[in-house]
């Protein structure tokens, strides 16, 4: 009994509470249960873990980096600073759950493999439950298994002591978001891309759907009554091609929104902080520190992407095999190889307007938390929501409705990071989903309890039972054989 108590204890402290060696071994098991061969599943674990390694050193990095300037901002202005980005708000997340709730980031991946096998039991029993996709997006799950974790921590003080109950209610509940909203996307995507058979898993997929739906509705063809003018019929300049490059972009954007905030706090404040030196050129201080941000948060991005690719591939192994027909639901760039290509860049910058909008808002209004804009929402939230839009309701939707959005993003965020605390360490995930649905959820779970979990279930569960309803022939003919559903909705038609 020494001994196996001996093995637990070293289990439980090395490796359920070590998040780098948590997923090492999830990504053992996985490789394991799969009949890998022994050097294939050690590479890929050592792999894994030396991906979550490398992210501990982005994440702190971003963390050194951001904090003189959020201490600044809350010694000079009493303002609270929020990055809003998935990797921030997984970094917050990593920097506070401890501290303010007294758990493990460890937890985590464990929720992640709960999550996923609930999604997969989902899919797996399609003629009951109408999921069709499964969540592949491996980088997106851990982002949102992060937020989830601590929103529901904040929602449910009383899971707080109890890992067990804990986990089955964030797993059920993240699980659910993801098989029913990578859904959403089905009829989205195999009608912009004519039958390609993959769904969207990432951070918008209900606002995928709201926008292709609104752009139809309020600028669609009216029935074949109108021609709409479509973004590809346009011609733009080609220095908009900057803002397809990440890294550039991502540069770019730190340096306007933390350059204007460290030169309003002052060079005193930084000084005196050891931030920098009285010798030391304010400008390029302002300018190096903007600069590492996007270095920091590149190399956060190699760590995911180095371990995210082994625990995929060993859980996805298995899911294929149970999971003949579903549908892959995949990262939302796949997407922009189809439609008009410039409706990408359009569906940007009208959001990134909003944004911007939005946050003037803020300040003019002197709300407590100050949003700076994050180069993933910005981007990938309303390129793709324009890309669909544009694809509904041409150039005025794919202006419109991503401008919205980025107002969304911003007023959203703002509410929701302030009222669980996220803002305080700098970072929330800031994406669609996670400003509309997600606050929602947040919501209903803290002022009904349980009865809000089960609300929150049971509404997610009855999306595709609706859907499916409204269209009981096309529903599972659109992704099994998209010709045939083509001449399915013509007859309808006619």
């Amino acid at each position: 009994m020494q001994i196996l108590s001996a093995i637990w204890n070293f289990f439980a402290t090395y490796i359920l509470q070590k998040a780098p060696y948590m997923v090492g071994f999830l990504t053992l098991v996985g490789y394991c249960l799969m009949g890998k061969k022994w050097y294939d599943t050690l590479a890929g674990t050592l792999k894994a873990i030396i991906g979550m390694l490398i992210l501990n050193v982005g994440s702190g990095g971003l963390t050194s980096n951001f904090r003189p300037i959020l201490a600044g901002l809350k010694d000079r202005f009493n303002l609270t600073a929020c990055v809003i980005d998935p990797y921030y708000g997984q970094n917050a997340v990593t920097a506070g759950v401890e501290e303010t709730f007294g758990k493990g980031f460890a937890q985590v991946m464990t929720l992640l493999l709960i999550a996923f096998i609930v999604n997969i039991l989902l899919v797996r029993f399609n003629k009951i439950t109408k999921c069709r996709t499964l969540f592949t997006t491996g980088h997106v799950q851990v982002q949102q298994a992060a937020t989830a974790y601590w929103l529901i921590l904040f929602a449910l003080p009383s899971l707080r002591d109890n890992n067990v109950a804990l986990l089955i209610v964030m797993s059920v509940i993240l699980g659910a978001y993801w098989a029913v909203g990578s859904n959403l996307t089905v009829k989205p995507m195999q009608e912009l891309t004519e039958g390609a058979g993959f769904a969207i898993a990432h951070q918008q997929m209900f606002g995928i759907r709201l926008g292709s739906w609104l752009a139809e509705k309020l600028f669609g063809d009216k029935g074949g009554k109108k021609k709409v003018k479509k973004v590809g019929d346009l011609e733009m300049p080609g220095f908009f091609s900057i803002f397809n490059e990440n890294m550039v972009c991502t540069a770019i954007l730190m340096t306007v929104f933390f350059g204007i905030i460290m030169l309003v706090i002052g060079k005193p404040f930084f000084v005196a902080s050891g931030a920098t030196k009285e010798t030391e050129n304010f400008a390029y201080y302002i300018f190096n520190t903007s600069l590492q941000f996007a270095v920091y948060l590149a190399i956060l991005q190699l760590g995911v992407r180095t371990f995210v690719s082994e625990l995929t591939a060993s859980f996805q192994g298995i899911a294929d095999k149970l999971l003949p027909a579903s549908v892959p639901g995949v990262d939302c760039a796949v997407c922009y190889g189809f439609g008009d290509s410039n409706a990408v860049t359009f569906g940007f910058l009208a959001g990134l307007a909003g944004q911007l909008v939005a946050i003037v808002t803020l300040i003019l209004v002197g709300s407590p938390t100050l949003i700076i804009c994050g180069f993933v929402p910005v981007f990938f939230d309303n390129a793709t929501i324009g890309l669909v839009a544009n694809e509904k309701g041409g150039i005025k939707a794919c202006l419109a409705i991503p401008f919205c959005s980025g107002l969304i993003q911003v007023f959203g965020s703002a509410l929701i990071a302030g009222w669980v605390g996220l803002a305080n360490y700098g970072g929330y995930l800031g994406m669609f989903d996670w400003d509309t649905v997600w606050p929602l959820f947040t919501v209903a779970m803290r002022y009904l309890g349980y009865f809000g979990v089960a609300l929150v279930v049971v509404v997610l569960l009855a999306i595709p039972q609706i859907e499916y309803r409204m269209d009981p022939e096309g529903y599972f003919l659109i992704t099994e054989d998209y010709d045939a559903y083509v001449e399915y909705k013509e007859k309808k038609k006619a």
